[in-house]
Parts: C-alpha cells; structure tokens; sequence
C-alpha cells in the first residue's frame, strides 16, 4: 500500500514537472493529474532556485557586472524553461479582451493560435516589468525572492483548478487537470506554499497572503467572466501573480527586509 502511494506521489510530480517545464520525466503515457497539483508550488520552487543559482554562478564571473544583461538571461532562462507557456495564456487572454463582453465569443479568441495587437502588448509590458524586477532584485542583492514568488504563482494555478470548473464544454488543455482536481487537497498545497514564504519570516507570510488575495480577486472575475477556467486563463493567473510580487519584493526599500528572512531562515 505504501508502495502504491509513493509510486502515485511520483507519477504526479513526473506530470507536474512535464506539465509546467520543458524537461524530461520517463513515463509520460502515466500521467496523474489530480496528485500533480500538490507538486505545483515545489516544482516552482525549483525553477525559482535555478534563477537564484544563475546569479551566483553568474556573479563568479571574472569582469564588471553588468545587471541589466544578467537580468535578461534569468528572463530567458524562465521563458525557455516554461516553453513560454504561461506567457502564451497571459496574450492569448489579452486578445479576448477585445471580443467584447460575449463570454463564448472570448473563449473561441482565446482557442485561436493567431496572436493579435492586444496579446503583443501584453508580452511586451509582461517582459519588461519582469526584467526591471530581475534587475532592481539582484542589484539589491535580494534575487532569493524569487524562489517565493515562483512558489506562490504555481501553487496558485492549482488553487484555480481545484475550485473553479473548466470553463470549455469541448475540452482543452487544462481540463484533464480541473476534471481530476476535486480530490485534491487545498490544505496540503496551502500549508507546502506557506512552509516556502515563512522561511523568509514575517515578511514571507504577508507575501503569501498577497498572492491568496490576488488569486481570490481573479477567480471571482474568471468565474463571473468565463464560468471557469481555462489552460489560457491558468498562464494568466500565473503572470499576473508573478509579475505583482517580484514589483512588490523590488519596490525601493522593501529589499532591506530580506535581511530579516535571512536572519529567521538560520536562527530562527
């Protein structure tokens, strides 16, 4: 019985990490998506680490630093390791608002792979507000954030699955993960994301009380706008989160409050 569980436990992360990375786990035709979403905030929590550790290899390097290129790569590393999948949701919704207030007419916008005016300067704007955050946080020497916010975002998507429906009668990408969601426990995803924000202290738990409340703010709109949630409105969630708390943890004096993260993560 242990045994079934634990192999249950690493089906699902295998699909968690397939779902929201572009790296490889053995078993993809054994895909469990109702024990992935518990896996959503650590493997954000991976990814954040994998940005935190590009600045430190990059700070081994021998010449001037140089922030605002450091900043792009980390951009880079994020977008390439997504495969720019929560960032085609974030346009792919920008384009449906101009399909007016029809809810069927929004979703049809959204299913088409055409990306329109609106969709562009919704990347635009994403990418640069994202890279003044990367460089303003590691020019402050506090890129550790980013592990939180990352944490926070994905945990998030699966908060919007488990409670919200799927939003398209004829299926889609997200679906297999909102049918499958009900079973899932909002408690154990809460108290993992939350174990994540608290090693930063006082600071942390407010962080994460930010991201809960921007969550609840968009599922009431999705759910009043669209009925639901879709695969393109789940990449939407994740941008916005991620894009409000990296502008939060880079706003000018906030950064000194890392150092009492720090101090809490080892003596605390």
């Amino acid at each position: 019985m242990l045994s079934s569980k634990r192999h249950k436990g690493l089906r699902g992360l295998g699909t968690a990490v397939r779902t929201l990375t572009i790296f490889p786990w053995p078993g993809r035709g054994q895909d469990d998506f109702a024990s992935a979403l518990i896996w959503f905030p650590l493997v954000g929590m991976a990814l954040g680490l994998m940005l935190f550790g590009m600045w430190g290899a990059m700070a081994l390097f021998p010449f001037t630093p140089w922030p605002s290129m450091a900043a792009l790569c980390l951009l880079a590393a994020e977008t390439w390791a997504t495969r720019g999948l929560h960032l085609d949701g974030l346009a792919d919704w920008a384009d449906s608002i101009g399909g007016g207030l029809k809810r069927e007419k929004r979703l049809s916008i959204m299913k088409d792979t055409a990306v329109g005016a609106f969709g562009v300067l919704a990347l635009v704007i994403a990418l640069l507000v994202k890279w003044a955050a990367f460089e303003r946080l590691m020019t402050s020497g506090t890129l550790i954030w980013v592990v939180a916010v990352l944490t926070l975002s994905r945990a998030m998507m699966a908060d919007l699955l488990i409670r919200l429906p799927y939003a398209r009668a004829e299926g889609g990408t997200g679906q297999p993960f909102a049918v499958e969601a009900r079973g899932a426990s909002r408690r154990v995803l809460y108290l993992l994301t939350l174990a994540v924000c608290l090693l930063y202290g006082p600071l942390g738990g407010g962080l994460f009380l930010t991201g809960m409340v921007e969550t609840g703010l968009f599922r009431a709109r999705m759910r009043r706008v669209f009925g639901g949630i879709t695969g393109d409105l789940l990449g939407t969630a994740n941008e916005m989160i991620e894009l409000t708390l990296l502008t939060l943890m880079a706003l000018p004096g906030t950064h000194l409050a890392v150092y009492t993260g720090w101090a809490w993560m080892f003596t605390g």
